[in-house]
This record gives structure tokens, sequence and C-alpha cells, in this order.
């Protein structure tokens, strides 16, 4: 009997091995990884075309292109590095008063694109970070980022006459293990007066600690606290092998506990961070959308763009950990740029009107609170910036307002460059009018039309029929060729259920801007009589300033 039981345990545990065996077996494959950051590169290329300074469409996407080693257009780096000179000269050099992890995104694009962050229009953005008190000033991301840019490409610790406090690595190092809880993981307000009583470790925060950590192992105490928050991560991690913030699943926590174990070179199957036979990459990649990027949360709320770009970067520290390549933030390995000095701006394509100039950033990091989610963000912030577009009140831009007419005329001869000029053709535009200018100008160039020869119906809306055609009247001032064959409008066309609803007019301007990618193919719908809103304008601008090398 005794035997008998014994046999049972053994087949029993046999078993069980056998069943943990053939679930890990379904773990996401390297080929499966090159997959999706393949095809995630393409698609950033495609929404990402010409990268801002920025949390979204910036440096994030930038970064993750760069440690890829994915295919991008030509001159893609050196575009966004002329455009982070543009943007650092008009804030000579002052990026952000108080957050300065502004300087260490920005210090992590420039590495990765191949750039020295010390020289950047001839200013040294490392600087900012040897003020001790002014980096953690905003919370702990403050010397978490500080250290990751720093170390990025060995910068040495910068001298900041300014600091009343002089940073040393140490004095960050010991900062962001000072604000470890008792539970051995990090958050947000752990450590300060904002703290709860019973604060809990966040996984993107804890994560994100133990990236900036992961070079000083070689010291006991950061050791062992790395030990305390690895532990916290495998008790936080969920039964489908991810993490929730704020209690809701998502994508991004994942992200920060992947790249935090690339950084110190933990195996992404450890035992510790399998849950049910399901990996960190198994749970990351059920975000992914083939074609599409990523979902922050499984039922896609939150900011996709977001998202993409994190989710990406994340697969290619999983990548370059598979093929063992340096880490995502070790950056000593980037292929330096031909030349890092400052580069002379782009004026546009070579056929452009020579009235169309490219508009200065004027107003660098300005945003509004009710897009923060809003899938156009980018393009909204990238024309606020430069003074093309306004929001409706100092705090709220209202994305989905529809458009007038009259601002239409407003925001295309400023993302031109053009002159405004009054021309009297129109008996409803006073010349008093604030937009009579903009009409004049944006009618003389025969951007737009009156809806008579006489009127032009000022508060009048826009239809999407009828900014295509404004938006490819615009383009032939910026170079580009927008003819389009009968055939071509036709092929382009067809693949909408509702183009027969588009006017005769439309229709080429229409197949134009899907060509080109100022309107998005991935639409189910064309709507050609729906106004076109706010958010929409912003984006089919956007577009054509980046195609035409506007920005």
């Amino acid at each position: 009997m005794k035997h008998r039981i014994q046999t049972g345990i053994l087949l029993l545990l046999a078993a069980v091995l056998i069943l943990n065996l053939s679930v890990t077996a379904f773990a996401a494959t390297a080929p499966e990884v090159d997959a999706a950051v393949t095809d995630t590169a393409q698609y950033l290329v495609k929404t990402v075309k010409a990268p801002q300074v920025g949390s979204i469409g910036g440096e994030w996407a930038v970064i993750g292109l760069a440690r890829s080693g994915c295919a991008v257009p030509e001159n893609y780096y050196s575009d966004y590095y002329q455009t982070v000179v543009k943007y650092v000269k008009a804030c000579d050099g002052v990026l952000h008063e108080k957050k300065y992890t502004e300087y260490s995104r920005l210090i992590l694009g420039l590495t990765a694109a191949g750039y020295d962050a010390r020289d950047v229009g001839g200013y040294n953005l490392t600087t900012a970070l040897g003020d001790f008190d002014k980096t953690i000033w905003q919370g702990i991301n403050g010397p978490i980022f500080a250290l990751i840019a720093l170390d990025s490409a060995n910068y040495p610790i910068p001298q900041n006459p300014k600091a009343a406090t002089q940073a040393t690595r140490d004095m960050y190092v010991n900062e962001i293990l000072r604000r470890q809880l008792s539970d051995g993981g990090f958050s947000l307000f752990g450590g300060s007066e904002s703290a709860e009583a019973d604060e809990k470790a966040d996984p993107d925060i804890t994560g994100m600690a133990l990236q900036a950590l992961a070079k000083y192992q070689d010291r006991p105490e950061v050791k062992q606290a790395t030990e305390k928050a690895l532990a916290c991560l495998s008790a936080l991690q969920d039964s489908k092998g991810g993490y929730s913030s704020w209690d809701a699943a998502n994508s991004e926590s994942c992200v920060q506990v992947i790249v935090a174990l690339c950084e110190l070179g933990i195996s992404l199957d450890d035992p510790r961070f399998v849950k049910n036979g399901h990996t960190l990459v198994d749970n990351l990649l059920t975000f992914y959308q083939k074609g599409k990027g990523f979902l922050h949360t499984a039922d896609g709320g939150g900011s996709n763009q977001m998202a993409t770009e994190q989710g990406f970067y994340a697969l290619a520290a999983v990548q370059r950990a598979l093929n063992g390549k340096n880490s995502l933030y070790r950056m000593d390995d980037a292929v330096k740029a031909a030349d890092s000095g400052t580069p002379v701006p782009t004026a546009g394509l070579a056929g452009k009107d020579p009235h169309v100039q490219v508009m200065p950033i004027i107003l660098p990091g300005i945003t509004f609170p009710d897009i923060s989610a809003h899938d156009n963000r980018l393009a909204i912030e990238a024309l606020a910036a430069r003074g093309i577009i306004n929001g409706k009140t100092e705090t709220d831009f209202d994305p989905d307002a529809t458009m007038t007419r009259a601002e239409f005329a407003a925001i295309v001869v400023r993302g031109l460059g053009l002159t405004p000029q009054a021309n009297k053709t129109f008996t409803d535009v006073s010349s008093n009018a604030w937009y009579a200018g903009y009409i004049g100008t944006a009618n003389t160039f025969g951007i737009v039309m009156g809806t008579s020869p006489a009127i032009f119906d000022p508060m009048g809306t826009i239809t999407r029929q009828e900014a295509a055609t404004m938006v490819a009247r615009a383009a032939t001032f910026c170079g580009m060729d927008t003819a389009v064959d009968t055939g071509e409008v036709r092929d382009v066309l067809a693949q909408f259920g509702d183009y027969v609803q588009s006017a005769d007019w439309a229709r080429a301007p229409l197949a134009f801007c899907y060509r080109e990618g100022i309107l998005s193919q991935e639409d189910l719908e064309i709507l050609p009589l729906a106004s076109i809103k706010r958010c929409e304008i912003a984006q089919m601008l956007y577009n054509l300033l980046a195609a035409s090398e506007l920005l």
C-alpha cells in the first residue's frame, strides 16, 4: 500500500511537471517578438512622421525606433535633431522651471538617436541635472530619470554653478533608496509628505526605480534594496503575468517591469515572474494589436499612442536581451550621428512656394488639460507650440468642437507661414474682423473660396470633404505633387463604403489626402458631409506640414 501511495505521488508530481512544461511552451517566442517589433515600428513611423519634443510622439518613439534598429525614413533622426535644436533655442535652454524630467527624457532621445546631449544648439542639456534640489523637486521620478539619462552614455555628472546643492550620482542613488517603502517597492509619493500612512508599492514606479539602480548593483545597500523590490514585484504580479496600477490592469505597468528586468540582466522567464505559465512578455502581447500598436487597457481605454510607444520600447528591450545586445538604456553602442553640431534647418520641399515658411516654436511645452489622453494630442501640441492653432480658452482646446471657415483660413495661413492680408473680395468679411487678413491671404493663394463670388460665410462650418479639398490646395504651395488620376481616385476611395456620397469635385483631393497619409486609410468611412472637428483639422494640417518638411 505504502509503495502504491509513493508511486501515485510520483505520478502526480510528474503530471504537474509535464503540465507546467506544456504551459510554459506556449510562452512568447523570439520570432513572435520580432514580428511584433517590426509591425509596431512600421505603425509608429506612420503615426509619428515628424517626432516632436514631448512625452507622446517624441522621445519615447525615437528611443524605441533607434534602439530596435528598425528601418526609418531617411533623415528621420536628423530631422528630429533639428526640431530639438529649434525647440531648445526657443526655450533659451530652459525646458521647464520645475519638471526636470523634461531634460532627462530629451537627453535619452538624443542619445538614442546618436547625438551628444551636451551640445544641442550650443546648450548643454545635462547641466540642469547638476542641480540636486531642482531635480528631486517633482518627486522620485526626478532622481530616477536623472540617473537613467546620465548613465545612458556615461555622461559625467555636470557641474551646475547656479545650483544651491551640487548633485552627485551617489546623492541620486541615496534619494531613491530613501524612498523605498516597507513592502519593498516604490510609489510616486513614497518618502514624501504626501505619502499615506499605509502607502503601497506601484509596479510602474518600482520598475522605473530598478531601472535607475541597475548599474549600481555592486553596492550592498543597492543590491539589498533591489532584491526587496523584486520580491515585491513578484508578489504584485497577477495570475495572467501582468500588473495593475490605480486599480486597472494595463500594458504600461508591465512595460516598466520588463525594462527593469532587462536592465538588471534577469531572464524574462525567471520563475519569480511566471504566473500560471504566463510571462511578462506573454502579458504585454495580449495588449498588442497587429497594425494598430498597443492598447492601454484590455477594453481599449486610455491613450493608445502612449501605450504603443511604451509597449514598443519594451519589446525592443526584450529583443535586445534575446540577441545579447546592450540593454535599452545602455546606449554607448548607439550609432553616432554624422554631425551632432547644429545643422541648417530644413526649409521644406524643393518645389514649395517661396512665400511658404517654416514656423518656429514660440510656445514650447504648451498643452491643454482636455487633450491629455486624446489621440490627436501630438498634432495639437505641435501646432499650438508654433502659434498655428489656439485653444478655445487658455485651458481648454475643445478638440471635438467643429471649426468655422474663418478659423480654418487662419490656421492654414499660419501653418504655411504666409502673411495675412485682406483682399476685400467678400462682402460679408469686414476689414475690421480678426479673420479678414487670413481669409484674404487664403483666398488670394486659392486655398479657400467663397460660397459664392461675393460671400465667404466666415462663421459657417466645414465638412470633411471641404477640408480635404482645401488642404490639398495648400499642399501644392508646399511643393507636394497633388495630381491623382481617375484610376487612382477609384482605387483609393473604393475601400470606403460611403465614397459615393462625396462630391465629384472632392474625390481627387480626398484620394490625395488618403494617399499621402494626411487622412488615415484606417478609417472605415470618409463621412464626407460630416462637419470636421478641431482635432481632425489639427491632425490633417500636422500631417501635411510633416510630409512637406515644414515642422
